[in-house]
């Protein structure tokens, strides 16, 4: 790690006219190139060097691709095993003081319908959340204003994390509030890391500082690219261990993007020694307000950017929204590690059972507005078992110890251990006849994994496992490695 002072090293470390470079050379890699980079993802040491990324873009050939696809559902099997982590969107406040021609929270937009809500109402919020649908893991969202700043922000942290629901065997909690929300001050992002944050979530949007300009109007806070740039350097000049970062795929072009999270990721890695924790990639969606004409994003062109993604960031954790359609969150949910459900973003739609979608009150259009128990069924279906685990960020596995965890394929185990316990957690409080039936069936094979495989896992972590697994079957909970 480079002795860095972040005061004197605010320069762009994008570097556009490589990337745009890159972007040109017309040369397809050869076959045997292509598998040599798939086999350095496979290593999970640290992220792919650009021109290895850049070959992998070019690669158009079917049966190549299909390589590429199965050694991007490899590493993440590598990494993470079969779990996806399942999460939900609380959207706070719409109050906003920029003006991105992309999004319905802009400043100039008239149609929508402003609202911030009270610690009252963010508790009703989470207790739906905790307490009626299951989920223990939220992302807490905010506009850029100073009405939901950092001491909001900290303050609904707080009261997240008190709810505590009866459920039908246990309670429903939520033990871990992830945060997206605008660039902050290193001292007001100590003041939300004392408060219990997660992980920090900010996007670029669009690497390409050209276009981010004009995307983003001169006199706004977030028309300052750079700032922006480093708003993870000052999370981690704060003490927030795990960061993440995303750019909105359909601004421009999607290679571009692609070459600049990675670039991003090997800055943080240089740095700090800690890569992104993950990676998000949202696709353009019709927003209130919004006339903006993007660069469509093909179906078949995300599916390969997502599995690059994948294989180019290997240890990142994936993650998948409900701005996608059931049909494309299938096809690459193989790469991914986590997704959203039962999702809502209208400002207080949780509670207020708001289930159509109105665009003049929230940020962009869902593809995706299945419920939570459907989701898990279907992926119960195709062999992935549903997480909810939370505990190895309280255990200390955050930073740079989850990295050489994840590095090393070690963490793996925990994912396994820890996806079967709170499973078991949801199915007994939460879920449907017909889905805590898949679930049950679904569990019986992975515990029959672990309790078979001697290499993975020690005598010890198996006696633990079925000792809490039967602790939990009898009503206790929050029990995981």
């Amino acid at each position: 790690m480079e002795k860095y002072d972040l005061k004197e090293n605010m320069l762009d470390f994008i570097d556009r006219q490589k990337i745009l470079s890159l972007i040109k050379d017309e040369k397809t890699p050869t076959k045997e190139e292509v598998r040599d980079i798939i086999k350095k993802s496979i290593e999970v040491s640290e992220a792919l060097d650009l021109s290895d990324v850049a070959k992998l873009i070019k690669v158009n050939d079917k049966d190549m691709l299909e390589e590429i696809y199965q050694a991007a559902a490899d590493v993440k099997k590598k990494v993470y095993d079969n779990r996806v982590v399942t999460f939900a969107p609380l959207y706070a406040s719409n109050l906003c003081v920029n003006n991105c021609l992309y999004c319905g929270f802009r400043r100039d937009n008239k149609d929508i319908i402003r609202r911030t809500l009270s610690q009252k109402e963010i508790y009703e919020e989470a207790r739906v959340l905790a307490g009626d649908i299951g989920h223990k893991r939220l992302i807490f969202v905010v506009g850029e204003h100073p009405a939901s700043g950092a001491d909001y922000i900290a303050d609904s942290l707080k009261i997240i994390y008190s709810v505590k629901v009866k459920t039908k065997n246990g309670y429903g909690q939520i033990r871990r509030v992830n945060v997206n929300a605008a660039p902050m001050s290193v001292d007001d992002l100590k003041k939300i890391k004392a408060a219990g944050i997660g992980t920090f979530q900010v996007f670029q949007e669009t690497y390409d500082k050209e276009l981010y300009s004009r995307l983003h109007p001169k006199n706004t806070p977030k028309s300052d690219f750079n700032y922006r740039l480093y708003a993870l350097h000052r999370a981690f000049e704060a003490g927030i261990d795990d960061v993440a970062i995303g750019a909105l795929f359909g601004l421009g072009d999607w290679r571009f993007e692609v070459l600049g999270l990675v670039q991003h990721a090997k800055e943080l890695e240089r740095i700090f020694g800690i890569g992104p924790h993950t990676v998000s990639f949202p696709r353009l969606e019709r927003a209130s307000g919004s006339e903006l004409v993007g660069t469509a994003v093909s179906n078949d062109d995300f599916k390969k950017l997502v599995a690059i993604l994948r294989l180019s960031i290997p240890y990142s954790g994936i993650i998948v929204t409900c701005r996608e359609t059931p049909e494309v969150i299938r096809s690459i949910i193989p790469f991914c590690t986590q997704r959203d459900a039962s999702t809502k973003i209208g400002i207080g739609a949780y509670s207020e059972r708001k289930n159509s979608q109105e665009l003049n009150r929230q940020q962009f259009e869902l593809g995706d507005t299945r419920k939570l128990d459907e989701v898990i069924g279907e992926l119960a279906d195709m062999g992935y078992i549903t997480s909810f685990c939370t505990s190895g960020y309280r255990c200390g596995r955050t930073g740079d110890h989850i990295m050489k965890l994840l590095k090393s394929g070690v963490e793996s185990r925990f994912c396994k251990l820890n996806a079967i316990l709170t499973f078991r957690e949801w199915l007994d409080d939460f879920a449907s006849d017909e889905v805590k039936k898949k679930g049950e069936k679904l569990i019986e094979k992975e515990l029959d994994e672990v309790l078979k495989d001697n290499k993975r896992f020690t005598p010890e972590m198996k006696k633990t496992l079925t000792t809490y697994y039967e602790k939990i079957r009898s009503g206790e909970r929050d029990l995981s490695f």
